[in-house]
């Protein structure tokens, strides 16, 4: 079954389009979360990053940078958060890759809550973190 987002690129959904090229779209969240809050989607529909070709991310980030900068230069705005939910326990609505950009004009206009684990983590923790992620890449 075809996501809400492969509907909003067939035009059967109405968005605000921003963008489009080969691959990629950009339109107006509809959550307005801030002013100016677009979402970069891929066209082919991939569930999250895992599944993507790493040319097609590195295609969408330029994109969110081309889009970031003019987001900035319409409103202003103090600074811009890019965000990507991965997966349900990371938020992820929405099955369909995309990226949300959004400007940020005041401190309290979103509310992002990371634990903060710098305290009890040992040299070693993070000596064996590193270790596991640098073997994964092989």
């Amino acid at each position: 079954m075809p996501s809400i987002f492969s509907k909003i690129i067939a035009k059967e959904i109405p968005a605000h389009f921003v963008y489009e090229d080969d691959r990629v779209v950009a339109f107006l969240d509809i959550s307005q979360a801030t002013k100016g809050h677009t979402l970069v989607v891929t066209k082919e529909e991939y569930t999250d990053i895992l599944g993507m070709p790493e040319e097609l991310s590195a295609h969408l980030f330029k994109v969110v940078t081309i889009l970031s900068k003019a987001i900035t230069k319409a409103f202003n705005p103090q600074g811009v958060n890019i965000l990507s939910n991965n997966g349900e326990t990371a938020g992820q609505t929405v099955f369909h890759f995309h990226m949300h950009i959004i400007p940020r004009y005041e401190k309290s206009d979103v509310t992002f809550l990371l634990k903060n684990n710098m305290g009890s983590l040992s040299t070693d923790d993070y000596r064996e973190r590193a270790k596991l992620i640098k073997a994964a890449l092989s």
